[in-house]
């Protein structure tokens, strides 16, 4: 499995405080079978030139040192589009060496614009991953799919698959329609992980999406590659889901 969006850079955002919490979380990971993990700390678009990348190199670096052999450790950031027409082009600011860059918007809704935001973004080069676009009110199934017409990844947080409340199943309705194209643990220092998502698709016969959404797709965009559609939910698989959670 690969992800593309933790918080396990330790000390340098609301993720985890220390190596002491991200070194068994990382060993917890390798052993569950997670070979690539990107570090992306929060960090606001109109700060994107202000970015420490140099400390949080060393700290990779520190990281990758304590780390269980077989997990690469790559740097990347997830950046809030606080402020459009940003310049988001430094090298500095992908994931790993790809031309890939990890966004998110506010939980408060999506803001005027935004799509005009993510199309720019687009038309600098940059490949737009945007991060659990289930959190977002004013989020919609036809935006979801504008967005991917121009280039946009969609990564969705695996836990919320399995969670309850209009984020989870947005989520679900997503996954029907095969609008999500990488999973992600987005773990804080926590319990989350792809694993538990993984296991839960592979339960309810999800056996064509797993591989795709755990690993295929993010090594796509970690090698500028574009992004293999996921296929739908199965009839079958769909109606499984939704009596599972009362739908």
């Amino acid at each position: 499995m690969i992800d593309l969006h933790t918080h396990l850079l330790p000390g340098v955002d609301d993720g985890s405080p220390s190596f002491d919490v991200s070194v068994p979380i990382l060993e917890r990971f390798a052993e569950q079978g997670v070979t690539t993990l990107v570090c992306t700390p929060h960090l606001e678009a109109g700060r994107a030139a202000q970015a420490p990348y140099a400390r949080h190199r060393e700290l990779l670096e520190e990281l990758q040192r304590r780390a269980p052999a077989g997990l690469n450790l790559l740097l990347g950031w997830e950046i809030m589009l606080d402020s459009p027409g940003g310049d988001l082009t430094a090298p500095e600011l992908t994931l790993g060496t790809s031309r890939a860059l990890l966004v998110e918007f506010t939980r408060g809704g999506l803001p005027p614009g935004g799509t005009a935001e993510l199309r720019r973004i687009t038309r600098l080069g940059r490949t737009v991953v945007l991060a659990h676009p289930e959190r977002y009110f004013g989020c919609t199934l036809d935006l979801v799919r504008e967005w991917r017409r121009f280039g946009v990844v969609i990564q969705t947080d695996a836990s919320v698959l399995m969670g309850r409340g209009t984020p989870s199943d947005f989520a679900r309705d997503m996954l029907a329609e095969g609008l999500i194209d990488v999973l992600a643990s987005d773990n804080h220092g926590d319990q989350r992980s792809l694993a538990r998502a993984r296991e839960w698709l592979l339960e309810r016969g999800g056996e064509e999406q797993v591989d795709l959404l755990t690993h295929g797709n993010a090594d796509c965009v970690l090698h500028d590659e574009d992004p293999i559609p996921v296929p739908p939910l199965s009839p079958g698989l769909l109606g499984r889901v939704k009596r599972l959670f009362g739908r």
